[in-house]
This record gives C-alpha cells, sequence and structure tokens, in this order.
C-alpha cells in the first residue's frame, strides 16, 4: 500500500482514494488541528487537502520525496494559504459597503461617503479586466503577484490594468495625476 497510493489514485483507482484517507487522514488532521482556529474550519480544510492531494496525485515523483512528505507538503501549502486568506479578509464585505449612508452624520464621515460613492461610479467606467484588479487589489488586499495567480494573467498585464484603471480613476474624479496622465499618453 505505501509508495504506491498516489501512482494508483493518477491512474484512477478508486479504492485508492480510500486508501490515501486511510493511509494519511491521521496525518492532514493533526496539521489541520494545529493550525484551524476552530472545527468548521478544520473540516473544510482536510476536505481541500484530500482534493488537492487527488488532483496532484500525477505529479508526484518518488525519486524527489517520499509520498508522505508530499501529502505533507500539500497539506501545509493549503493550510497556510486558507491562512493568509482569512488575515486578508476586509473588515467590509464589498465596495458598496463602503459607500454606504453613515449613520452618525459627522461632516467628516459624510465626507468620506461621497467621495467613496464618486470612487465606485468611477470604477463602474472600467473594463472588466481593470475593475476586477483594483477590486482585489483595494478591497481584498491581494497583491500583484497574488492577483496575477488568481487570474492566470501575467504579472505585467495585472500591474498595467492596476496602474491604467488608477489612472482612468484620479482622471474621473478630477485628481488628474500629471506624471501618469503623461505616461498614459505614452
Amino acid at each position: 500500500m505505501g509508495q504506491v497510493i498516489l501512482k494508483r489514485i493518477a491512474s484512477g483507482d478508486k479504492s485508492a482514494v480510500q486508501d490515501c484517507l486511510n493511509a494519511y487522514g491521521g496525518l492532514v488532521w493533526s496539521l489541520v488541528r494545529r493550525m484551524s482556529p476552530n472545527s468548521d474550519e478544520a473540516e473544510d480544510a482536510v476536505q481541500e487537502i484530500f482534493i488537492d492531494i487527488w488532483k496532484n496525485a500525477a505529479r508526484f515523483d518518488e525519486a524527489q520525496a517520499s509520498e508522505t512528505t508530499f501529502v505533507a507538503m500539500i497539506a501545509r501549502r493549503r493550510l497556510i494559504d486558507r491562512l493568509r486568506k482569512t488575515n486578508r479578509q476586509p473588515n467590509i464585505d464589498s465596495l458598496e459597503d463602503m459607500t454606504a449612508e453613515p449613520s452618525n452624520g459627522k461632516n467628516q464621515d459624510l465626507q468620506i461617503c461621497v467621495e467613496a460613492q464618486e470612487a465606485a461610479k468611477a470604477m463602474k467606467n472600467l473594463r472588466p479586466e481593470q475593475r476586477q484588479v483594483l477590486h482585489l487589489s483595494i478591497v481584498q488586499g491581494f497583491s500583484h503577484q497574488e492577483i496575477a495567480d488568481a487570474l492566470k494573467m501575467p504579472l505585467g498585464t495585472v500591474k498595467t490594468h492596476a496602474r491604467r484603471g488608477l489612472s482612468q480613476v484620479r482622471a474621473f474624479l478630477g485628481l488628474g495625476d500629471s506624471d501618469l496622465e503623461k505616461e498614459a499618453a505614452v
């Protein structure tokens, strides 16, 4: 059973899936329990990890690592991804929440609300890919590399969409930056 489970999964052997759960379930659960905040999160993480293991079974090379190491590396990567995602969750759910009418009526809050509404309107005028890149960057807090990975887009393209999108939003808001305008004109 030991070294051949992942190869059996890659070849489509249905019984290998259960063998994988039996052989590596304890390892995966012990890693997940240490890094998950609650049991619901832990169950979701275990499910995602095993799905990743099954999807990547064909990539397993016993010349590079043992099956146990391969499984542990996938589990660790998935758990780190989940922690990063959890830590990156914004305090607000969406751009529309940023533009909601303030309830306390303070002038400064009202001004911020109006500016946020104008920015949201400006973003609606962008091309869909620019809007998507800026949303992931501003609202979700993703880095350019994380956006490139999520959208399966070259890093340079992500940076271009972000730069041009911000330039267009600034222009729409009347906040034209002469350096950005010169660059966009080139």
